[in-house]
């Protein structure tokens, strides 16, 4: 008999963030897997009814999100995030946690302490527990209950897509330069890296979601430097327009300081390019013994650790390929066929 299992696809509604590419990628590979064993029914906003195909189609509506979905065919249901709105009623829930960036967010006790109470319910009626890193399982285990049900690491795969023609974005970027990517806010750290570009000819280019007051931070201070030339704030940019900057820059630099996961090191890497990355969450997790770390974010030691790791990345005939195989482990096929075994798990141990 088919397992008929529901799947929260609603964070399409903003397909350029992390758990946009999350739904967009698991849904695309669990409806390309043979589905011996399932049917699948995804639930995502009414504007993405023409990209999922294959599967049963349901628009997320108020009442879902207000009431919990309702649906007596469905055996499983994933949420695919920590704060979905989609927990059905009577239905066995497997519950995926991405982070816990919330800790870091709040610096108030009591707002944390709300944040964690309201994740714990969640964890408590959760049939089956995901984790999309090791350091995400460990620290929601030192903050959580776990109830006795399974609980496994799915890691994410690769979101850049090989088949976007590279296409150059419309702005004035010459000569060589560092890239980063993510919505710029006060997580991501990126003010750090502008001593990087005030002691060097590089420029740096950041793509990603700009509105946050923390964008015009950065454009102040990199005034301020005298740098404002060479620090370009891109706003979000196109497949085809990311996959050129990862192309062409000289390093990928991410100096976050709370990451689930970290998919745009996975996205760089694959294109053979050297990473340099905060030692913090689960970015060691992720860039393994291939990425270079900053320990601290002192100035002169973010600069040495750059000229030395370009150094040795120019020097390293073979760690281009080393990269790109590297990344080879993280791919959505293999995170679909991963999820489909565990939500086999979870239905036979109901």
């Amino acid at each position: 008999m088919k397992i008929n299992i529901g799947i929260d696809l609603e964070r399409l509604r903003n397909p350029n963030s992390g758990l946009g590419q999350f739904c967009k990628y698991l849904g695309e590979n669990l409806q390309d897997i043979q589905q011996e064993q399932a049917n699948f029914h995804f639930y995502y906003p009414k504007q993405y009814t023409d990209i999922i195909i294959g599967a049963q189609p349901h628009t997320v509506s108020f009442f879902d999100k207000l009431l919990g979905v309702n649906n007596k065919e469905l055996q499983l249901f994933h949420c695919t995030h920590q704060d979905s709105h989609l927990f059905p009623k009577n239905t066995a829930t497997i519950l995926t946690i991405h982070d816990l960036n919330f800790l870091e967010k709040y610096s108030s006790v009591s707002k944390q302490q709300q944040k964690l109470k309201a994740l714990q319910q969640k964890v408590n009626k959760a049939k089956g527990l995901t984790f999309i890193s090791q350091f995400t399982k460990q620290l929601a285990q030192q903050h959580l209950q776990f109830p006795d049900v399974p609980a496994e690491v799915i890691y994410n795969g690769n979101c850049l897509n090989t088949n976007a023609t590279p296409k150059k974005p419309n702005t004035s970027i010459t000569g060589e330069f560092l890239f980063s990517i993510g919505i710029v806010n006060p997580k991501k750290n990126f003010h750090v890296l502008l001593p990087l570009i005030k002691h060097s000819n590089y420029s740096l280019v950041i793509a990603g979601n700009n509105t946050h007051a923390y964008a015009q931070e950065i454009k102040t201070q990199a005034a301020q430097m005298g740098i404002s030339d060479r620090v370009i704030l891109l706003g979000a940019v196109t497949e085809n327009e990311k996959h050129w900057l990862y192309q062409n820059c000289k390093a990928f630099v991410f100096p976050s300081l709370a990451e689930g996961f970290g998919l745009p090191v996975i996205e760089a890497m694959s294109l053979g390019k050297p990473v340099f990355l905060s030692n913090k969450t689960s970015l060691p997790e992720v860039g393994g013994e291939l990425a270079y770390y900053w320990n601290n974010f002192e100035s002169n030691n973010m600069v040495e650790v750059l000229k030395k790791g370009l150094a040795d990345f120019e020097n390293s005939p073979t760690k281009n390929q080393y990269l790109k195989n590297w990344a080879q482990q993280f791919n959505w096929k293999k995170t679909a066929e991963d999820y489909l075994k565990f939500y086999s798990k979870v239905y036979n141990a109901l």
